[in-house]
């Protein structure tokens, strides 16, 4: 053990945090439920758990949105009318069990059964068991769009696997509670055939033991494992799948096993069951640790009392995973401190060389750590605890993926910022108090999550003391404050790793307020990014560039100040008096109405930060002499904002003909008009790309002169390929093109992006797999999954 004086008491200048208030508040409908009720997900969905329903909200970096507000898409996953029963026998058995146990002289039986809402789901006289008791988000990369799935926990027990495939609606893919009860009642709640068969349900012990074996307390996903299937064609295919751990209330953990992309019952491989030998336990977590090029797994279990060990996963199905021989106990003492949550973060130890896991848990009003190092010795394990951070329990926390960073929050609204320090042995943690009074007054606070790129942090909150009185009514709000500065942000999208826009939303849309508050892209920002596109070419950064160019553009609009969709009286009036002068005086009332929505505009700029106005700033609204230049300087960037789009279309040309180029024999038909898109690109006289060129030589030898053009549904006549947009045929039939293989979509039903910015035909049953593969790619503009 480390001594526990491991934290600084106070934070270093490089270290300080400022918060920033992110409007709008977002109101719950009924109180919030559950032990960790906040989870944010790698697609940026923060899912809040509710007495009623789970409040889903997407965070979405609207480039069309020229508003400096948050943009949520706001969904709800709605509780099950009818309550849940676990499965220990058969229904006339359960019944008289029930009615045996609720009649019992034994006090110790009878009010035992009565009392508890295991037992008694459906409650008679008490309040029925609506609402969720813990939400856990999936990967990206699970559900058929390539987004993640919910698994939600209701209070009475039921554990199902939750989808949003259309954006407006969540379907319940599968109930996990009903087979899992299902397959125990067809062993007869035997876990393994040389168990000795259980008692009579009609005695009471064995009544509770089959009801504690499939009473669910947390659950949590593993990351996506990619394996090797050959076919009979001895072709090799990759085949995803994950993992969902499910901690039971006598200590079991149900393992499953899901092929992806995980569509029903249909997508569940296999069920395996570890016994943990741990007593009332409270909380789990995978513990993914990658050494050498080999992937190790193990599941962190906390108890209420105190223990936190690492369990091996034994799984013979899955390839590519392994486990630890024996369980890695990281805390034995029985010291009545229950584990509240558990995170471990995969981080690189600077001194070491190598990566190391760090696993933190909350534990009362302290934050246990532990460093998990494998070396040639074995493993290492250094652990401690942080304390001084809290007067009151800890009631949530969580941890930033990117850089190890934790976040603990108690219920009298102060949160407090853990930052480990690699030192020669282990760390240390510096921590600094974040006081949410300082930001939204009193609060109380119930919940937080960070976003997965840390740049915000979501809080339920509601009203505090004021003048010594709690508040007669509570409001449960869902309140964003930001956690990294507008250049800390744009350094990290410039350097990412991940280089898609889609997966660092948080980010972006900090990028976003500060361009729609300066009305100017900053210098820095600007030659950085240039420098990037010279040196590399990725098409990552000019997706950024497309972005920074729209959000500039949306700046410089005018906004309305009034609602659009609110009717004036005035207009009304002019509209109906029949004079020469007319026409005039709408005129005069449009340029009234002009010169006050700039004037609105002007007073909204000023409450934003004061600086330099620079190059692209926007210049004072007033006469005509003035708007000319505006109009000119958005043209000017409506130009640049095409010439980006052109150059990212073509290279989503080039690969869609290296696609057609690899899968294809000679003279082969394919869905795709490869001619047309050959002669798009050779159209332009300035677009001088060689790969391109190259390309095109090769496709054009193997089609052998054929054209093989697209045909009108309507009208049978051919469609040309002049537009990278629509095609239109000879009889002005117009027909829109799927932007991920430029083909025509002729039906009334297609695919849009997330931000509309293109759209997507559906895949066809005769379409071969590399078509589907093209077909699931995101949008070539702005990396957003197409629904």
């Amino acid at each position: 053990k480390e001594p526990a004086a491991d934290a600084a008491p106070g934070p270093s200048a490089a270290f300080r945090l400022m918060v920033t208030r992110r409007e709008p508040a977002v109101r719950l409908q009924y109180a919030v439920s559950g032990l960790e009720p906040l989870a944010w997900s790698e697609d940026h969905r923060v899912s809040v758990s509710t007495a009623r329903s789970i409040a889903v909200l997407e965070l979405i970096c609207d480039v069309h949105n020229p508003g400096q507000d948050l943009v949520i898409h706001r969904t709800s996953v709605p509780a099950p009318l009818s309550s849940c029963l676990l499965k220990v026998g058969s229904k006339t058995e359960v019944a008289e069990c029930k009615e045996k146990f609720a009649a019992s002289k034994d006090p110790t039986v009878s009010q035992t059964f009565m009392l508890d809402r295991m037992f008694n789901p459906e409650g008679k006289a008490l309040p029925s068991m609506r609402g969720f008791k813990y939400t856990s988000w999936s990967p990206m990369g699970c559900d058929a769009n390539g987004r993640c799935l919910l698994a939600a926990l209701t209070m009475d027990n039921r554990l199902t696997v939750q989808v949003n495939l259309n954006r407006l609606q969540w379907v319940q893919l599968v109930d996990l509670t009903e087979i899992y009860g299902e397959r125990l009642y067809e062993t007869s709640y035997r876990l393994s055939k040389n168990e000795a068969p259980g008692g009579n349900l009609g005695d009471f012990a064995e009544f509770q033991r089959r009801h504690s074996m499939q009473t669910p307390v947390r659950m949590e996903w593993s990351g996506i494992c990619t394996t090797q299937q050959v076919k009979h064609n001895n072709e090799c295919r990759d085949v995803g799948s994950v993992l969902l751990a499910v901690l039971f209330e006598n200590g079991n953990i149900a393992v499953w096993q899901f092929q992806l992309p995980f569509v029903g019952k249909e997508s569940i491989s296999s069920c395996n069951t570890i016994e943990s030998g741990i007593s009332s336990p409270s909380v789990l977590f995978w513990w993914e640790y990658e050494h050498n090029n080999r992937k190790m797994s193990g599941l962190i279990v906390g108890s209420a009392f105190g223990p936190v060990k690492i369990l091996p996963v034994n799984l013979k199905a899955v390839k590519g995973y392994f486990t630890l021989r024996q369980p890695v106990v990281l805390w034995k003492e029985m010291d009545q401190l229950p584990v509240h949550s558990i995170k471990c973060v995969p981080l690189y130890h600077p001194y070491q060389k190598c990566s190391c896991s760090l696993v933190v848990a909350a534990r009362g009003s302290y934050v246990f750590w532990c460093l998990l190092l494998i070396s040639k010795a074995g493993l290492n394990v250094h652990n401690s605890h942080v304390t001084g951070l809290h007067s009151l329990p800890i009631v949530s926390m969580t941890a930033d993926k990117q850089n190890g960073t934790v976040y603990t929050c108690s219920s009298d609204g102060k949160v407090r910022q853990l930052i480990p320090i690699f030192t020669d042995v282990a760390l240390k943690f510096e921590h600094q108090l974040i006081k949410l009074s300082d930001v939204f007054g009193s609060v109380r606070t119930h919940g937080i999550a960070v976003s997965p790129c840390g740049a915000y942090l979501a809080i339920i909150t509601t009203e505090g003391m004021v003048n010594g009185l709690h508040p007669v009514n509570k409001n449960y709000q869902v309140q964003f404050v930001t956690l990294k500065t507008f250049e800390e942000a744009a350094a990290q999208l410039l350097e990412s790793s991940v280089q898609n826009l889609f997966k660092q939303v948080d980010l972006i849309d900090l990028v976003r307020w500060k361009i729609l508050k300066d009305k100017h892209i900053p210098q820095f920002l600007h030659e950085a990014l240039e420098k990037k596109i010279e040196s590399s070419g990725v098409t990552y950064f000019w997706r950024f560039k497309l972005f920074l160019l729209r959000i500039l553009y949306q700046s410089m609009q005018k906004t309305p100040s009034e609602a659009l969709w609110k009717p004036t009286h005035e207009d009304s009036k002019i509209l109906l008096v029949d004079s020469p002068g007319t026409g005039n005086a709408e005129e005069e009332q449009q340029e009234e109405g002009t010169s006050s929505k700039q004037v609105s505009k002007q007073e909204r700029s000023k409450e934003g930060d004061a600086e330099e106005p620079a190059d692209d700033s926007l210049p004072p609204s007033g006469d005509s002499g003035s708007r000319e230049p505006m109009e000119e300087k958005l043209l000017e960037i409506q130009g640049k904002i095409e010439a980006v789009e052109m150059h990212l279309t073509r290279e989503h040309m080039k690969r869609v003909l290296g696609e057609v180029y690899l899968h294809t024999w000679i003279t082969e038909n394919t869905s795709i008009p490869t001619r047309g898109l050959c002669n798009f690109l050779m159209s332009d006289d300035e677009y001088d790309d060689r790969t391109a060129r190259v390309l095109i030589g090769h496709i054009s030898k193997k089609m052998n002169k054929q054209t093989f053009p697209e045909h009108c549904s309507l009208c049978k006549e051919i469609l040309p390929f002049t537009d990278r947009k629509q095609a239109v045929c000879s009889n002005g039939h117009i027909w829109l093109r799927c932007f991920l293989t430029y083909q025509s979509c002729q039906s009334l039903i297609y695919r849009r992006c997330l931000l509309h910015d293109s759209i997507a035909r559906h895949p066809a049953p005769e379409d071969p797999d590399w078509i589907k593969r093209l077909l699931q790619s995101p949008c070539p503009f702005c990396d957003s999954p197409v629904f």
